[in-house]
């Protein structure tokens, strides 16, 4: 089960798979005790991915940058991953010197680059795509990683892809309408891969820009999931199905190049 956690305090009464950790205020020696536990405690609980905020922050100090080293050890020697985002210019500078942006992947503060449109006329270098039942989601993932891993895509790109995947997945079984309703479908090209997800739902669509709402206290928090893709790929697009019921969506991650 993926989920999000906010704040500095833990719930181990469900497994989180991914987590929103954000920091108020500046990480110096005084508040990396806090955040060290905060962490631990993910990577204890089995996390797999751990997303810090940084739009608060200010100023890092050396107690910081040991932290971010240690704990990207421990996610990576679990194998999973540690990012940053929303980091100040001022702050990356500070972590450019400390050679951190070489082991940590690392977002500026600032809304997403616009992704070019893909011409209508343009034909994916290859395309594949499955049938998925609630009972295949673990095999849908392992799939979309075997695909993805087909690409000269990075392993975190990789592995950011198949959760934003995973998560669309996981929406779209809830919703669907019958058995054996869900595809999912991946196409490579020349500077782009796109995974689609389609249900037989009710439909939903909401605008790229728009803030969705989550409904806290609920087993639907979708606005916490929208905003976990929207993290992890450079482009969500989530619309109703123009011809049938239900709902489609895109996740668009930008690569150089592309395998055959």
């Amino acid at each position: 089960m993926n989920g999000f956690c906010f704040g500095n305090k833990v719930s181990m009464a469900v497994k989180t798979n991914i987590a929103l950790v954000p920091l108020e205020g500046d990480l110096n020696v005084v508040r990396v005790p806090q955040l060290r536990r905060t962490i631990d405690a993910l990577i204890d609980a089995g996390c797999q991915r751990i997303i810090i905020n940084m739009a608060e922050v200010q100023h890092i100090d050396s107690a910081g940058m040991a932290l971010l080293f240690c704990e990207m050890r421990r996610m990576c020697s679990r194998g999973g991953l540690l990012s940053l985002k929303s980091v100040s210019r001022g702050v990356y500078h500070a972590l450019s010197l400390a050679r951190v942006v070489d082991m940590i992947p690392i977002s500026l503060i600032g809304k997403h680059a616009s992704i070019p449109a893909l011409d209508p006329s343009a034909r994916p270098i290859w395309q594949s795509s499955m049938l998925v039942s609630a009972e295949e989601l673990s095999k849908a993932r392992q799939w979309t990683t075997h695909m993805l891993e087909r690409m000269y895509i990075s392993a975190d790109d990789v592995f950011d892809m198949t959760l934003a995947a995973g998560e669309a997945l996981g929406n779209a079984i809830d919703h669907s309408c019958c058995e054996d309703c869900v595809y999912i479908s991946l196409a490579a090209y020349p500077d782009r891969v796109v995974i689609e997800v389609s249900d037989t739902g009710c439909g939903y669509s909401i605008d790229e820009t728009s803030t969705p709402v989550s409904r806290t206290g609920s087993d639907q928090e979708r606005g916490r999931g929208i905003k976990l893709m929207r993290l992890l790929v450079d482009s969500v697009s989530i619309k109703k199905k123009k011809n049938s019921s239900g709902t489609l969506v895109r996740l668009v991650k930008l690569l150089r190049s592309c395998k055959l």
